[in-house]
C-alpha cells in the first residue's frame, strides 16, 4: 500500500529553522516527481516546492532563497529545509506525489508548522 508520512513540524520562533521529512513506502520513489504543499487556516492549499526525479527544483516565490527541497532515493525520503521562517509560513505542510506514470495522486497526513514568538 502506497503511503507518505510527514514529520518534523513544530513551533519555532521567527528567523528559526525546521526540516520536514516525508517517508514514502509502497512507491517507486526514485522515478517520481514530488511536491511539498501547505495550507494555512482559511486559505487554499498552495504548492511550496517541487523536485523532479533528476532533482530539478522549483519554488513558490514566497519561499525562494529560504526553503530547499531535497530527496534521498536510497531512504525513499523527501525533505524540506526551511530557514529564516516567518509567521506567514505557519501552515499544515503536506507531502504529495501527483498522479504520474500510471499512479494516483497521493498525500500524506500533514505536519503542522507554527512560527510565532
Amino acid at each position: 500500500q502506497a503511503q507518505l508520512e510527514e514529520s518534523g513540524g513544530g513551533l519555532v520562533q521567527p528567523g528559526g529553522s525546521l526540516r520536514l521529512s516525508c517517508a514514502a513506502s509502497g512507491v517507486v520513489f526514485e522515478v517520481m516527481l514530488m511536491n511539498w504543499y501547505r495550507q494555512a487556516p482559511g486559505k487554499q492549499r498552495e504548492l511550496v516546492a517541487r523536485i523532479t526525479s533528476d532533482r530539478r527544483q522549483t519554488y513558490a516565490d514566497s519561499v525562494k532563497g529560504r526553503f530547499t527541497i531535497a530527496r534521498d532515493n536510497t531512504k525513499k525520503t523527501l525533505y524540506l529545509q526551511m530557514n529564516n521562517l516567518k509567521p506567514e509560513d505557519t501552515a499544515v505542510y503536506y507531502c504529495n506525489r501527483p498522479a504520474q506514470l500510471g499512479t494516483d495522486d497521493l498525500w500524506g497526513q500533514g505536519t503542522q508548522v507554527t512560527v510565532a514568538s
